[in-house]
């Protein structure tokens, strides 16, 4: 029997925690008139200084204690409204640019719908830690209004005697920013985002950028990547949601201050659930796939971004699976080979995670597979946003054990601490 111990730790959808994003309001006129941007801002500039020092006051006391930096906030997001519409500061006293800034932005709450889906890795600092303890890094995907999607982090330590524990969340949370994101239109391509410089991880989110992202980044699936010549890399693959339409992207960090959001071309990339190994393999990068909806596939390129084809790698096999099966994360590398974690589907669309092990050196080439889930939807479990649903995007080894948190029915966080060699004992 599997040897599992779940942490009484949960993460659940949380309304209160919200934003200051930019509110956009048309730009152009229709006619020969001034544009809405342009009325409202007339507006404020015609007020008395005491108006609109009372109106400032109003905003500052529903808002100013829910929020990190108010008045800077008002005053950066001002600084953007006066160069797309060409104003003189200058000219322009501190609480009417405060108060301009006010009317171009607007609270989101971002994980108000739901929060699923983690991934984890080890934390880039992990100075000061214990014997026996690693610092981690969680990501979430938080779903706010408009069932939008954007990548949460917690910081976190576990240890080897099966603990968890969380740094507390600050706060105030801060979206992570592209500097030269223009108002008028969204971007396409590459856009690197920033987090803020006085914001921790566990307060910083980061929203959708692109035209290709407009509906959400999800299912993040983060791996510590070692290059060739020694260095190393935090990269994760995510499905960039534009409404219609799904495309694979990278994020790329090596500072966790920058990140790089870059799409993925190739064949391969117009599909979800990428997952990359965290190193290459025989001189390939390699990646895991479901590029058609059912069977998992194996991938390789000479580029990081270039993703073609693909071979049939596993296809479902046990009833727990049967309708279809995917990769829950980067594989990680152990002593016996690579050990992926997986997803099945069953009756009545029921999710369920089980594992594989593939060959250190020939990942195409599977050693063994669960027979039996390690984690099955069960008992309140069954019940969320999405019913009957256990899902991960990435575990940790720790030692000898996995480190595995998933996400409960798209509506809350568990954690779970699997011995490596429980694992393998249950394959067949």
């Amino acid at each position: 029997m599997l040897d599992l111990f779940n942490h009484d730790l949960r993460l659940r959808a949380d309304p209160s925690r919200v934003v200051v994003r930019p509110f956009h309001i048309a730009w152009q006129s229709n006619g020969s008139g001034p544009s809405r941007s342009e009325r409202l801002v007339a507006n404020v500039l015609g007020m008395t200084p005491a108006e609109a020092r009372h109106q400032l006051e109003v905003v500052l006391k529903d808002f100013e204690a829910r929020h990190w930096q108010t008045r800077r906030v008002f005053m950066t997001r001002y600084d953007e409204i006066e160069g797309l519409l060409n104003l003189d500061g200058a000219q322009i006293g501190d609480e009417k640019r405060q108060l301009i800034g006010a009317y171009f932005c607007h609270e989101y709450s971002y994980a108000a719908a739901a929060l699923m889906n983690p991934s984890a890795v080890p934390h880039y600092d992990q100075s000061g830690m214990p014997r026996g303890s690693l610092r981690i890094l969680v990501s979430l995907r938080a779903v706010g209004e408009g069932h939008i999607s954007s990548v949460a982090f917690r910081e976190g330590i576990i240890t080897d005697a099966n603990e968890l524990t969380l740094a507390p969340e600050p706060p105030f949370a801060t979206a992570a920013d592209a500097r030269e994101e223009e108002e008028d239109h969204m971007p396409e391509g590459p856009v690197t985002v920033f987090r803020h410089r006085d914001s921790t991880l566990s307060g910083t989110v980061i929203f959708p950028i692109t035209k290709a992202q407009s509906n959400g980044l999800e299912d993040l699936r983060i791996c510590h990547f070692f290059h060739d010549d020694g260095t190393e890399e935090w990269i994760g693959t995510y499905t960039a949601y534009n409404g219609s339409q799904i495309q694979s992207e990278l994020m790329r960090t090596r500072d966790w201050r920058s990140f790089d959001l870059v799409p993925m071309t190739g064949s391969a990339a117009r599909n979800k659930g990428m997952a990359l190994f965290p190193r290459k393999v025989g001189g390939k990068y390699m990646m895991l796939g479901r590029q058609d909806g059912e069977n998992i596939f194996l991938h390789t390129s000479d580029s990081l971004t270039d993703w073609e084809g693909g071979e049939l790698l596993m296809k479902p096999q046990y009833p727990w699976e049967l309708v279809q099966m995917g990769n829950c994360g980067p594989p990680i590398e152990i002593d016996e080979g690579w050990l992926v974690l997986t997803h099945g589907v069953g009756a009545m669309r029921k999710y369920s995670i089980g594992a594989a092990l593939l060959d250190k050196h020939d990942p195409s080439k599977v050693l063994a597979r669960s027979r039996e889930p390690l984690l099955a939807a069960a008992d309140q479990d069954r019940e969320g946003y999405v019913p009957n649903v256990v899902y991960t995007c990435g575990a940790i080894r720790h030692g000898d054990k996995l480190f595995i948190p998933y996400g409960v029915a798209d509506s809350s966080v568990a954690f779970a601490f699997v011995p490596i060699r429980s694992i393998l004992d249950q394959m067949g």
